[in-house]
C-alpha cells in the first residue's frame, strides 16, 4: 500500500493479544485452517505450488525464501485475530481516537501577509475519533494513499494548526515530503 496505509496496518498489529506464529510450518497450518483445509487455495494465495504448501505442513521444508517468507507473514497478519483488531478499531473510532506521529513538510495556503512558510516539522498529535473512523473507513473501502494522506492532513490541520477552530480560520495545510508516519490507537 503506502506509508499511511502501512502505518495503519502496523498499528492494528500492535493490538494483537497473542504473538503471530513464528515458524513457517505454524504459519502454513494457520492459513490452511483459515482456508478451510484447502492447500490449493493457500498455494494460490502465496503464489507457490500445492506440493510446496504440503511440504511445509509436514515439516519437510522449514526455511522459506525471503520473498515467500514475507508474503506468508503478510497473509498471516492480515488474518490474525480479526475480532481483537476490530474491537480496537471500534474503540478508536468511537471513543479513543488515534495518535499520529510524523515528520513531514507542511505547506500552507493562508491569507496574504502571513508568515507561515512550509517547513519540515515533527508532530505528535492525538486526533479525535471522527478522524480515526474516516481513516479506517477509507482504508477498508480501498482508498488510495493520497486519500488517506488527505484525511490525516485535514485532521492535523483542524486539531494542530487551527486549534479546533480557535485560530487561523483560512489556513489550508498540505501534507507532503513525508519522512515517516507512525499511528497508534
Amino acid at each position: 500500500m503506502g506509508i499511511i496505509g502501512d502505518s495503519l496496518d502496523r498499528a492494528a498489529a500492535n493490538t494483537f493479544t497473542r504473538p503471530v506464529p513464528k515458524s513457517a510450518q505454524a504459519q502454513m497450518n494457520f492459513l490452511v485452517k483459515q482456508e478451510k483445509g484447502s492447500t490449493r487455495a493457500v498455494a494460490r494465495l502465496l503464489g507457490v505450488s500445492q506440493r510446496t504448501v504440503e511440504r511445509y505442513l509436514k515439516g519437510q521444508l522449514k526455511q522459506p525464501r525471503k520473498d515467500l517468507a514475507a508474503r506468508l507473514l503478510d497473509e498471516v497478519r492480515k488474518r490474525w485475530q480479526p475480532k481483537v483488531r476490530e474491537r480496537a478499531r471500534k474503540q478508536a473510532a468511537s471513543t479513543g481516537g488515534i495518535v499520529i506521529e510524523t515528520r513531514a513538510r507542511f505547506g500552507y495556503t493562508a491569507a496574504p501577509g502571513t508568515s507561515d512558510d512550509g517547513r519540515l516539522r515533527l508532530i505528535t498529535q492525538s486526533l479525535p475519533p471522527v478522524y480515526a473512523a474516516r481513516l479506517f473507513e477509507a482504508q477498508s473501502s480501498g482508498a488510495t494513499e493520497q486519500q488517506l494522506r488527505d484525511i490525516a492532513a485535514e485532521g492535523l490541520q483542524e486539531i494542530y494548526f487551527k486549534d479546533r477552530g480557535r485560530r487561523a480560520r483560512d489556513l489550508q495545510v498540505e501534507f507532503t515530503d513525508i519522512d515517516y508516519v507512525e499511528l497508534d490507537y
